[in-house]
């Protein structure tokens, strides 16, 4: 199976034009997430109360991120990455990005102001480079030439 093979894609041969920006927003994706994970755990009781968070939690996120970002790093280093890995991150991004509010709006933590600014505005930023994975991902499983 090639990389360009069907069954890596669908039905549809992969843009060749649409394949470079895909690969750019995952590596943008893992840099931002490892650097996150690099200050998560190596800050985590600055961090911590600073956002008004557990170390705890700052330590299992940055143990998680750093994990997420390693593979979404491989993913982009793929001349073609998979289709449905790449599904895989932008469902984890938008996971993540509900998680956020999720704890906000249900009173799961009690943040400081920082924390208030923090939460959200890194949720937000997840969530549109999940949709603009989504729409690269979408322009590469389209194809030259389809509509």
């Amino acid at each position: 199976m090639s990389a360009t093979s069907p069954e890596t894609f669908g039905t549809a041969r992969p843009a060749r034009s649409a394949l470079p920006l895909l690969r750019r927003l995952l590596a943008l994706d893992a840099a931002v997430t490892a650097a996150n994970a690099v200050a998560y755990l190596a800050l985590s009781g600055l961090l911590g109360r600073l956002l008004g968070v557990g170390d705890g939690l700052l330590l299992g996120a940055g143990a998680f991120l750093l994990l997420y970002g390693a593979g979404v790093g491989l993913l982009a280093s793929r001349p073609v990455p998979p289709a449905p890995w790449v599904r895989v991150v932008v469902e984890g991004n938008l996971l993540w990005a509900l998680a956020g509010a999720a704890v906000l709006a249900l009173g799961v933590l009690e943040p400081s102001a920082a924390g208030w600014v923090w939460i959200p505005l890194q949720a937000a930023v997840v969530a549109a480079l999940a949709v603009a994975q989504h729409l690269a991902l979408r322009a590469v499983l389209r194809g030259p030439g389809r509509s």
